[in-house]
């Protein structure tokens, strides 16, 4: 059996929708799957490792990468720099891993512009009333902030049309099988079956 490319997804949603809880089930249930870990400037907290939050780079690193366009997509957040490196991807890809790309829709037209094949998943809550209800729960946002959420998410969802997939996170295991047979359906496209099975494909057409 061939060794076969992994996929990259793409995964977007407003805060708040779930999107964390479902890739992170996934991730839990289905060992083919990982996700993307960035690069950042800005230095690690309490319990985060090198590699596993984040790549912790030094700014004058980072600067480097971006002159080299290492980056599918980097941003400046206040004074720290954080970026998604291709060769991070393409390693893991290049082991036949799906990876998931948790960004943004400004980030994710920076990625399909420079890999096509890239598949979006937009994750949408049932109602904007349960969206706001979640952020709420938390019991971590002012009501300032939730209202800059809600504000912001609306701007978010209205580009829900430019990703292959939408799923609608009501109910939870309803929202990661429908996540889960994404994934699945996706390693049996024709592209992966003939770059994983070439040999047996020509040898059942050399009959």
């Amino acid at each position: 059996m061939d060794q076969s490319k992994g996929n990259l997804f793409i995964l977007s949603a407003p805060s708040g929708a779930g999107k964390s809880s479902l890739y992170k089930a996934l991730i839990a249930q289905d060992s083919q799957v990982r996700i993307s870990v960035s690069h950042t400037t800005r230095g690690p907290r309490t319990g985060e490792e090198h590699g596993r939050e984040y790549y912790f780079a030094e700014v004058d690193d980072f600067l480097d990468m971006i002159a080299d366009d290492a980056f599918f997509e980097h941003a400046q957040v206040f004074d720290n720099y954080y970026g998604t490196s291709k060769q991070a991807i393409f390693d893991l890809l290049d082991q036949g891993l799906d990876v998931i790309l948790e960004i943004d829709w400004q980030g994710a037209k920076q990625v399909r512009l420079q890999y096509p094949d890239a598949i979006g998943i937009f994750i949408l809550p049932p109602s904007t009333q349960v969206l706001e209800n979640r952020l709420r729960d938390r019991g971590t946002d002012t009501e300032e902030v939730i209202v800059r959420r809600m504000a912001k998410a609306v701007s978010e969802m209205s580009h829900y049309n430019e990703y292959d997939y939408i799923i609608v996170n009501d109910d939870f295991q309803t929202a990661l099988s429908e996540m889960s047979a994404i994934f699945k359906a996706m390693r049996v496209k024709k592209r992966i079956i003939e770059q994983k099975h070439t040999k047996l494909i020509n040898d059942l057409l050399s009959l």
